[in-house]
């Protein structure tokens, strides 16, 4: 069966939007029209925020708007409100056992997490520390995400603790949980493995790159994330989110490693224009390009 398209509602309300957000009425009106299949979902204010839906009349009101679109909730990433889970676990863990019980509500499936921390080590934590609260955090967010029906899925990127290839592998096998996988974003992964961006210490690099981290990762990833690379930090600070074809990502070889079914048997592809200044004007463009690969390497079957 083919995969289903979704996009990702927080390009229309960070970075660039910030001041002149749009709206998530109009965001799912607007790409249903397009032709996608669901919305990756911002967890933050303006858009789908935990606090602001927190009755039943809210919560049938955005299941409403994507039923009247036909689309479905691909994925849900919570505002972790300034909060550091290397720092202090508990509040963390809390406000996310929170969204969790809201995507149960909701009927959504998904959670993504990062660790939420900065690519440095916070005054007072050593590293084995920082380690250890974060793959006792997953763990226990995995737990009671699956005693919820949610899946839980922990998104690495340059911007936050833990972006070496190895690292990302070691903390997969430590949280040890079927109910926790990573969120594969060409992008970053080409930051983190192919580039090292932001890493602590030795830079750790994979000769193979994305293709390399797909294959080490397979059967871990539970969502992905599809966009281009242009090599460069958004602010110098997370990874540049390029539309296709104005990257150095071989995207037709990568899309081809994602299919196989050792690799990634998930139901998304979300695109990820996040911080984007015209995300809005090439969100028909990205859609395109995607449509076209799946019309070429994907079956009905």
């Amino acid at each position: 069966m083919k995969k289903k398209i979704a996009v990702g509602s927080w390009a229309y309300i960070f970075g660039p939007y910030a001041e002149t957000p749009i709206d998530f009425e109009t965001v799912a009106e607007i790409t249903s029209q397009i032709g996608f299949d669901a919305i990756s979902i911002a967890g933050f204010s303006p858009h789908i925020l935990v606090d602001e839906y927190d009755n039943s009349k809210k919560i049938a009101q955005l299941q409403a708007v994507l039923k009247k679109n036909r689309l479905l909730a691909a994925e849900y990433s919570p505002d972790p409100c300034g909060l550091n889970p290397v720092l202090d676990p508990k509040p963390y863990i809390e406000r996310m056992e929170r969204n969790i019980l809201f995507l149960e509500k909701c009927g959504f499936t998904m959670l993504r997490l990062d660790t939420a921390c900065p690519p440095c080590l916070p005054g007072g934590v050593s590293y084995e520390l920082a380690y250890e609260r974060t793959v006792q955090t997953f763990k226990r967010l995995a737990e009671f995400a699956e005693n919820h029906h949610v899946k839980v899925v922990w998104e690495f990127e340059p911007g936050f603790l833990f972006n070496k290839p190895g690292e990302i592998i070691s903390i997969i096998k430590d949280v040890g949980h079927n109910n926790f996988t990573v969120l594969f974003d060409t992008c970053h992964a080409y930051m983190c493995a192919a580039v090292g961006a932001r890493q602590m210490g030795e830079r750790e690099i994979l000769e193979g790159g994305v293709t390399e981290f797909l294959h080490l990762l397979a059967g871990h990833i539970g969502m992905v994330h599809l966009i281009d690379s242009d090599g460069t930090l958004h602010d110098n600070d997370t990874s540049t989110h390029a539309p296709f074809g104005t990257g150095c990502l071989d995207m037709e070889q990568i899309y081809q490693e994602i299919l196989k079914p050792e690799i990634y048997q998930g139901e998304f592809i979300s695109i990820d224009l996040c911080f984007f200044a015209d995300a809005w004007k090439v969100t028909r463009q990205c859609y395109d390009y995607v449509k076209a690969l799946q019309d070429k390497y994907e079956t009905e079957d």
